[in-house]
């Protein structure tokens, strides 16, 4: 059987450093996706300083930040929110956390952190000087903080990821999902299952967990990859097994380990979300929408639309999930197969973008306030 729970263990990183590959310069679709949450994002943390005006400091976390310098734009959003209502820092200390798992390259975002506080001192003059950014490194599907701590959490584009891969159906080794690495439309009844019950146990542990460390009031709001069942494709993960069954066929992967590898990752869809959280009963649900962006979200916004052809898209979209999935994938099935799986998986993509025209990402948004 596969190793799949060692290997996520082991493996549960973005690609680290600041090379071409790496996840610091391959994630602009991410970046996108918390610049078009950020009106939700500015809607909560205003209402956090209505209900916190004689508060003296706020602690604010941010979990799942990964690497490279998104991990950072939150805190500049809520800077830029705050100054935006004319509130001096020099009156409210602001505390962020930033929380990842103990393998991510937390060393990248610590060399950012000097040029970002030299940046925002000049632009923010004397409304600068009582923000102090600290790790917080631990898995957040359990505790993170003491009781009554955080007034604020955020988190962008990490719930979707589960605490391990679901379990098989039965107690015999049989494949959970055969032939595909995650939930597909072909994936049978079982999988389905498997998954929900996985993704339900880890967001209801997750949402426990945060409302015993929110203070009373404390306000929440996350994105997380979601599923619309109208769409062919929900996640380009899907087209990667796609590309894995074609090596299979040509000697080029083990087909055992294809079978028994499950990728830790499952989108909900915004209904399953919305029982997730009123059978919990720690929240009062605030917000829950479907936000939209596409696969190729990763190229610069002054790219000529006019140049873009379906081969380019393509090889935007394998570049961020080659920074995402890359360290999860060599683990499992060896380093030495990766140029060739995401040469293919480029080629097929760009091929899917003209039958298709459209590949998206349903992303799930949602904002909530702990139950006083």
């Amino acid at each position: 059987m596969s190793s799949i729970f060692a290997t996520t263990e082991r493996v549960p990183r973005m690609k680290d450093g600041v090379g071409e590959r790496s996840y610091a310069k391959n994630s602009l679709l991410q970046r996108k996706v918390m610049m078009k949450v950020k009106i939700i994002l500015e809607e909560n943390v205003k209402r956090m300083m209505s209900n916190l005006t004689y508060e003296s400091y706020w602690k604010v976390a941010d979990l799942g930040c990964s690497t490279g310098p998104n991990a950072l734009i939150f805190v500049s959003n809520i800077l830029n929110i705050m100054g935006d209502v004319g509130l001096s820092l020099n009156r409210v200390s602001l505390q962020i956390y930033l929380n990842d798992l103990f393998e991510n390259d937390f060393n990248t975002i610590f060399k950012l952190i000097s040029d970002f506080y030299h940046t925002t001192r000049q632009e923010r003059g004397g409304n600068f000087g009582t923000c102090f950014i600290h790790a917080t490194p631990g898995n957040f599907y359990g505790r993170l903080f003491p009781d009554n701590y955080i007034h604020f959490f955020h988190s962008s584009y990490s719930l979707h990821w589960l605490s391990q891969a679901p379990k098989t159906w039965s107690n015999i080794a049989e494949p959970l999902n055969k032939g595909n690495i995650l939930l597909t439309s072909a994936s049978p009844p079982w999988a389905y299952e498997a998954y929900l019950k996985q993704f339900e146990k880890d967001f209801k542990l997750f949402l426990k967990s945060r409302s015993e460390e929110l203070i009373s009031g404390g306000i929440m709001v996350l994105t997380f990859i979601g599923t619309d069942k109208n769409n062919k494709f929900n996640n380009p993960a899907e087209v990667i097994g796609m590309v894995l069954n074609n090596m299979v066929q040509e000697g080029l992967v083990k087909e055992e380990k294809l079978d028994f590898f499950n990728l830790p990752v499952y989108g909900p869809t915004a209904e399953e979300v919305r029982k997730m959280i009123q059978a919990e009963g720690s929240f009062t649900l605030e917000t829950l929408k479907i936000m939209k962006i596409g696969w190729d979200s990763n190229l610069e916004e002054d790219v000529d639309d006019s140049i873009l052809d379906s081969r380019i898209r393509g090889k935007f979209t394998a570049k961020t999930m080659r920074a995402v999935l890359e360290p999860i994938l060599s683990a499992e099935f060896g380093e030495d197969i990766m140029d060739e799986l995401f040469l293919r998986f480029e080629k097929l993509i760009s091929h899917l973008i003209d039958e298709l025209e459209t590949l998206e990402y349903s992303n799930v948004v949602v904002s909530m306030t702990k139950n006083t």
